[in-house]
């Protein structure tokens, strides 16, 4: 298991900001987290060596990409085993419908989010991509009405008392 990072405030106030706009300017993230432009720098850049930022990405309206119906599949297969898994992924993330992929334990062992043109294209999906895998026992499929985004992620509070 990774030990979690030793932060201060200044890192998490960059970590906030950074996770609500990942777009802002150095200059403008070191105003926001009250310190020069060249600690600030210098802090996201020990965030990125240790692990703590991991990337940066673009969030995208999939109904503007003609992908307005989002479902999460969950995926029961059958073994469940290390030489199965690995092949299994690399099916469903090779799908154009796929958004995200993970590993459950539970009733469940794998939950995807997926992005089609309809109920007709999320229908070809599940029957055509993952039913028809002798591996795969059980799909269900829950439509997504809507989505929130959480806050940004910090550590747990260290207990002042």
């Amino acid at each position: 298991m990774n030990e979690p990072a030793e932060l201060d405030p200044v890192d998490l106030r960059i970590l906030s900001a950074l996770q609500n706009n990942a777009r802002l300017l150095n200059k403008e993230l070191a105003a926001t987290v009250g310190v020069a432009p060249s600690t600030c720098l210098d802090r996201v850049n020990r965030l990125r060596e240790s692990g703590v930022v991991t990337g940066y990405g673009v969030d995208v309206d999939p109904a503007k990409l003609g992908r307005p119906l989002q479902a999460f599949l969950y995926i029961r297969v059958q073994p469940h085993r290390s030489a199965l898994v690995d092949p299994f992924v690399e099916h469903v993330l090779g799908q154009p419908e796929t958004r995200g992929l993970w590993h459950l334990t539970g009733a469940d062992d794998f939950m995807v989010h997926v992005a089609t043109e309809d109920a007709h294209s999320l229908q070809r999906l599940v029957l055509d991509a993952f039913t028809a895998r002798e591996e795969v026992t059980r799909v269900r499929t829950n439509l997504i009405f809507q989505h929130w985004a959480g806050r940004p992620l910090l550590p747990p509070e260290t207990g002042t008392g």
